[in-house]
Order: C-alpha cells, then sequence, then structure tokens
C-alpha cells in the first residue's frame, strides 16, 4: 500500500484574521498559527495548514511536554477560554436549565431486577451519586442485598471513570470486570472475588473490557487491542493466578479490515469468538466444559456473506443475508455440520420485513423486525400452533427485546416508549398473551402530561425520488410557522437506526416552543437493508442530500424558516453536519457537531489511527483513486471555502479514540480563517474526556444543558 506523502513547511506566523465574528470588543478570538503541511496522493495535492495539530499519544501522555504539545494544548485551551468567555452571559440560565433536566429524573432510580444463575441482579443509584451501583440477591428478592460494585467508590479521584465488561463466573464466586480511566477505550480487565471482596492479582492492560468463563470457573477468553490502531485482534485465554504474560493467544485477526470478539452461548454450552468486518462475518466455537479445546469454525467468511449464530438444542440457528437475503432470513444447521450448504430456511427472506434480531426460548421464537420504518416484536411457537405479533398503537415509537437469559420460560422482557411516551419495561407472558408492566419511566417536577406534546411521522420526497421518515415532535402549544424553532438531528451511517424514542432533556427545548425532528436518512437501516446501502460507499452523498431534502421541507410547508432552523450530529453525524453546512449553509440559522468525523480523506488514508482499516467497506478505500475523488468531493474539512457559515459550537474530547479531537480542532481554525460572516464559531475541548463525553450522569446532563442554551441563545429564549 502506497503512503500518503506529507511535506511540512513551518511558517512560524500567526495568521490574522481580516473579518469580523460575533464577539465583544474586549475578547480575543483564537487565530491557529499555520505551518504548510502538503499532502500528495494520486497526483493530487492537498495543502493542510494545521496538520501540526495532531499529537500522538506518547506525546499526550509523557510527563514533560514537548513544544508541539504544548502549542496544541494552548490552541485548544484559547479556543476553551473564548467559549467560555463568549458565552459568560449564558451560564446562569445553563445552570438552571440543569437544574431543570436533573429535577426530572428519579435519583434514586433501579433497574428492574433480572434474574440469572440463582441470583437476581440490580442496577441502581443513590441521590446525589454520579455513578451506579451494582447488586445482587440470591433466589429472592427478599434476600439480602449483596454490593458487587458501588461506582462512586471506584471513581473517586478519576476526572473520567467508566466501569464495564461485569461477567460472573458459573459459579456466582467471581466477577471479571474492566476500567476505562482515560476515555480511549482502552480497558484494564481484573477479577473480584465475591464471596471475600478482595481483588486478586490478575491484571490485564489494553483489553476491549469484555471477558468469558469457561465452565471451569478458572478460566476466562477476553480480547486484546492493538496498541497503535485499537483494533481488536487478538483472544487469549487467561487462567486464574497465573502470570497474565502467559496466557495463550488462542486466536489472532490477522486481517486489518476484521475485528474480533468473544462471548459465550446464551446456552452457556459454547464459548464463541466472532470476527466481523462491514460485509462478513466468521464464528469459531469451543465447548465450554473444555476450556483447553481447539475452536471449530462455522462457516469461513466470505466476502458479501453476513451472518450471526445462536444455539439450541440440537442446531444452531442462523440470521444471514446467505442467497440474497438482502433483508435478512434465518436458518439453522445441526452441530456437526455447520457449514452453509447445510443451511436451511426457518423464516424465509422478505422484501419489505428487516429481520435484526431474534431470540430462543424453549417453545417459542421471538422475530424483532423492522417493516415501514416500525420495530415490530413476532411471537412464534416452534410447534406452529402460533404466530402473531404484539400490538403496538402509537404512529411512531421504539421496542426492543431484553436478552432475556432464561430458555424454559413463557415470558419476554420487553421495552417501549416513544417521543410523547416515556420508556416501560414490561414482562409478557407469550403464553397468555398478557403483560406485566414492570416499570415506567418517572418524570419528575410535576408538569410532564404525554397529552400536551404531539408526535407524528411525515414522509419527504427526496430529490431522487425516494421518502424519508421525518419523526417529529412538540408541544400542543407551540405556533407551526415561519418563526418556530426546528433542531434536526440525524446520524446516518454504519446502518445504525437511531429510534424514535423519548428524553426527559429533550422536554426542555419542547416546552420552550421547539420542534425536534429526526430525519431517518439514507446510511441508517429504518427503511430496511437497501436503505444503509444506499447511503454508504459511493453513494454517501444520498445521506447529506436526504438531510438536506428533510431541512427544504419543514421550510417550504411552514414548520419553520432559515432563520430558525438548526442541525445537530455527532461523529458519523457530525461529518454529516460539515457536509450539509458546506453544501447548503443558508438553509441553518445554526449547527452542533459533536465530536465530529470531518477531516475523512486524511483519516482514512492513514492506517495508524483507530477504525480506518476496518471502515474501508464503509466509506471506501482511498488509495483506490475513484475513492480518493469521491469521499475528497464531501470530505467537510476539504471542502471548506470562502462563504458565510450558521453558528456554530463544536465539541470533542482530546483522548476520543472514534474520532481523534485534531479533526474538529482543524476544521474550526480553517472554517475560522475562511468564513466570510460574522456568526459564532465556538470549539469546545472536554480535555479529561473522549468519544462518549462525560462518564458521570449529572456531567452528561450538564452537557446537553451546554448544548441546549447555544440554540435558545440564538433564540433569544434565555429564560425560564
Amino acid at each position: 500500500m502506497r503512503k500518503i506523502i506529507v511535506t511540512i513547511i513551518t511558517l512560524n506566523i500567526i495568521f490574522v484574521s481580516c473579518k469580523k465574528e460575533r464577539m465583544n470588543t474586549d475578547i480575543q478570538i483564537p487565530v491557529a498559527e499555520k505551518q504548510v503541511t502538503r499532502l500528495e496522493k494520486h497526483g493530487d495535492v492537498r495543502i493542510d495548514n494545521y496538520f501540526w495539530m495532531r499529537l500522538t499519544d506518547e506525546q499526550k501522555n509523557a510527563k514533560v511536554k514537548d513544544e508541539q504539545t504544548k502549542k496544541v494544548y494552548a490552541y485548544l485551551d484559547s479556543e476553551n477560554e473564548y467559549f467560555e468567555k463568549e458565552t459568560a452571559h449564558t451560564k446562569a440560565f445553563q445552570n438552571d436549565l440543569f437544574e431543570e433536566m436533573k429535577g426530572r429524573i428519579k435519583e434514586d432510580d433501579e433497574s428492574v431486577p433480572y434474574k440469572e444463575n440463582g441470583y437476581f441482579y440490580i442496577t441502581r443509584f443513590e441521590v446525589g451519586d454520579q455513578y451506579p451501583i451494582y447488586s445482587r440477591k440470591k433466589e429472592t428478592l427478599d434476600a439480602k442485598e449483596e454490593i458487587i460494585f458501588n461506582v462512586n467508590e471506584e471513581a473517586k479521584g478519576h476526572d473520567y471513570f467508566q466501569l464495564g465488561g461485569l461477567s460472573i463466573s458459573p459459579n456466582n464466586k467471581l466477577a471479571s470486570f474492566a476500567v476505562d480511566t482515560i476515555s480511549r477505550r482502552q480497558y484494564t480487565l481484573q477479577v473480584k472475588n465475591l464471596i471475600t471482596g478482595e481483588i486478586l492479582k490478575d491484571k490485564i492492560e489494553n483489553t476491549t473490557g469484555g471477558s468469558v468463563w469457561s465452565n471451569d470457573n478458572k478460566t476466562f477468553y477476553y480480547t486484546k487491542k492493538d496498541p497503535v490502531t485499537l483494533r481488536s485482534s487478538q483472544v487469549y485465554r487467561h487462567i486464574l493466578g497465573s502470570n497474565t504474560s502467559d496466557d495463550e493467544l488462542v486466536y489472532e485477526e490477522t486481517d486489518e479490515t476484521f475485528g474480533v470478539f468473544v462471548t459465550k452461548s446464551k446456552s452457556k454450552r459454547y464459548i464463541v469468538i466472532g470476527s466481523y468486518s462491514t460485509v462478513s462475518n466468521e464464528y469459531r466455537v469451543l465447548d465450554a466444559d473444555n476450556p483447553a479445546g481447539e475452536f471449530k469454525i462455522i462457516q469461513q467468511r466470505e466476502r458479501d456473506l453476513e451472518y450471526d449464530i445462536a444455539h439450541y438444542g440440537d442446531f444452531f440457528y442462523i440470521r444471514t443475508n446467505k442467497d440474497g437475503a438482502t433483508n435478512f432470513k434465518l436458518m439453522k444447521t445441526s452441530l456437526d455440520k455447520t457449514s452453509k450448504e447445510n443451511w436451511v430456511d426457518v423464516i424465509p427472506h422478505r422484501e419489505d420485513v428487516f429481520m435484526e434480531d431474534f431470540s430462543i426460548f424453549k417453545d417459542y421464537l421471538v422475530l424483532e423486525e423492522r417493516s415501514e420504518g416500525l420495530n415490530k416484536i413476532r411471537i412464534k411457537r416452534w410447534d406452529g400452533q402460533e404466530d402473531y405479533y404484539l400490538p403496538f398503537e402509537e404512529e411512531t415509537y421504539s421496542s426492543g427485546v431484553y436478552s432475556n437469559p432464561d430458555f424454559d420460560t413463557d415470558i419476554i422482557r420487553y421495552s417501549y416508549n416513544s417521543m410523547t411516551t416515556p420508556s416501560s419495561v414490561i414482562d409478557f407472558n407469550m403464553k397468555e398473551k398478557t403483560k406485566d408492566v414492570k416499570k415506567e419511566q418517572e418524570v419528575l417536577g410535576g408538569k410532564f402530561d404525554k397529552a400536551n406534546y404531539i408526535s407524528k411521522r411525515l414522509w419527504v420526497p427526496s430529490r431522487d425520488g425516494k421518502k424519508i421518515a421525518l419523526s417529529i415532535v412538540y408541544h400542543k402549544d407551540t405556533k407551526l410557522d415561519e418563526n418556530t424553532p426546528v433542531l434536526q438531528y440525524a446520524y446516518g451511517s454504519y446502518g445504525h437506526t437511531v429510534s424514535d424514542g423519548f428524553s426527559t432533556t429533550r422536554l426542555s427545548l419542547l416546552d420552550r416552543g421547539f420542534i425536534f425532528a429526526l430525519a431517518h436518512i439514507r446510511g441508517g437501516q429504518y427503511l430496511g437493508r437497501d436503505w444503509y446501502e444506499e447511503g454508504k460507499m459511493l453513494k454517501k452523498k444520498n445521506t447529506f442530500t436526504d438531510f438536506i431534502d428533510c431541512s427544504k421541507f419543514l421550510i417550504e410547508k411552514g414548520y419553520t424558516s432559515p432563520k430558525h432552523l438548526y442541525a445537530m450530529g455527532g461523529s458519523a453525524g457530525g461529518l454529516l453536519m460539515g457536509a450539509v453546512i458546506n453544501m447548503n449553509p443558508e438553509i441553518y440559522n445554526g449547527i452542533i457537531a459533536q465530536v465530529p468525523f470531518v477531516d475523512v480523506i486524511s483519516t482514512m488514508l492513514d492506517d495508524s489511527i483507530p477504525l480506518t482499516t476496518g471502515e474501508y467497506d464503509e466509506w471506501g478505500n482511498p488509495n483506490d483513486k475513484e475513492y480518493y475523488n469521491y469521499i475528497k468531493s464531501y470530505s467537510p474539512y476539504d471542502q471548506v471555502e470562502p462563504k458565510a457559515y450558521p453558528h456554530m459550537l463544536v465539541t470533542t474530547g482530546l483522548h476520543d479514540s472514534q474520532v481523534q479531537y485534531w479533526e474538529p480542532a482543524k476544521w474550526v481554525a480553517k472554517i475560522r480563517e475562511l468564513k466570510t460572516d460574522d456568526n459564532y464559531l465556538f470549539l469546545h475541548t472536554n480535555m479529561e474526556a473522549g468519544h462518549g463525553g462525560a462518564s458521570g450522569r449529572f456531567d452528561a446532563i450538564k452537557e446537553v444543558a451546554e448544548e441546549y442554551t447555544f440554540f435558545l441563545m440564538l433564540e433569544n429564549k434565555l429564560e425560564k
């Protein structure tokens, strides 16, 4: 593979802005130093004046910072200071808004207990605490509570703290767990003795966080990451008490476009290693009673053959796109003949129904399907006597089946919510067809009444003749006209579907006259697998034009106007923001781009950056000239030009492993250099966090309050 040619010329000057930016006259606008970097590929030369902002992990983690690191930190700090000073007049309102949002949540909340292997497991919060408490009770909910982890205690002394990968051994005596204190998603794996409370000496660095116990209660499997690219690439076997340096490498994924994970079948019979790419899968299984054995491959990987597996009885059940099943179908095969020629249909492919997932029970098969954009839960008896769907009545909603660890049960647990209906956890008896609502989300504060809100689904014609679903929600007293503020949101990548769900924090916008509009654009799978395929690779621009067409529809139909239309998206949705404001900046008054993926061409040319090689089948490989030209034609950083841009708030995290901080930092610097307007342009960098933002539940709400305050400031609505 030919590497990108990089030439750096340092000018050692500070570029002086030649235009104004809306600000207090005594506040200095940050202006980034320009150092000319010449990037050449396929005979095409790009000039990147802000390439110097890129630091290595070693530079960031060094106790003594070098000059480049100091310069980058100084620039990020100056942007943060500018943002804080320019928005100082909003801080009192922002704090009130935070308290308003916080006041709606039940601080001493807890999950619905679920039972597995003789214990009920509970996640709960206490008043004032940022983090959860994980606990369990033996056999009955009246039993004494056993605290597994009080994360509030573990998190003391850390600006960021994430505990994950909690896995209980089959004998219920041990818990493996993982901790990330940086927000790079590089977890340290450890084991706790649940009887004595002791943390064992076994300690494994740089893992994905997950681990799986074999049935001998002393062996577990885990996945390690490449220390540079952070690709999950190796599965190891560890025996408790042994030196971790002696752990056996049981599988290594050498194809750089694939990642790997390890899990356990619901039946508890098999340890499962899964290799995955955008367009292909491969699975290996091992008898969990024989941890020293050899893994057996189910079906060798083939390009464009996707499948996943579940074990039940004498068969593996396989959800797959085999035989051109674009929307996937369900097949099965015997345990001893697992290659694809032995697979037989259980649920055939349907052109108008996308099969998202399935769950297996002793007497029932439960299918999660999506048709016309809506979730459907289908229940089918194995003996064929019954086949029916759970009834959902709202025009738009979100539902999903929980993991349901028990096989031998007639009860499934699922969730339900909509844009106007708070979330419920429901146990449904598949035999009696009765439901028991185990929990309804409480909205505190005494003001919420779902009857005060209206949600509907609009169908927007795209420029190429498709119909795009646009889900909207607003307060019933909101007047719909050209002066109505609208916040339009979307993601539109990786086949990820953003569901039409409820949000307590969003009420703070709706109660102040905003419409929230969720655009189900191509690149997601809201309308099936083809909807995803039409928004990736050499069709990626459909994602952007769909969003713009939804925006223009809202304006043309009188829901709002360019003076009151706002947009927001994060990560790949941040790329969306960057693309649409390059293409049609005039139709938005303001945008928020959260941890935006905006330097697409440079990132996809650098295979040392996390996620790059695994995403060639999502964006294309720019080492191929056709993809290089296409990606460059929409890459937000490369397409910035002298013109007026909307008001902008861009957020990032210094330790982001998914979208490196320098992408939004460079982007803001370049826009500030070239833009011709006097609108706000803010970059806010969380110097302690990564891609997911703050780790505590209240800190996360503070970030939402900050973002909503930006929009409300632009609407002159800074009042309670």
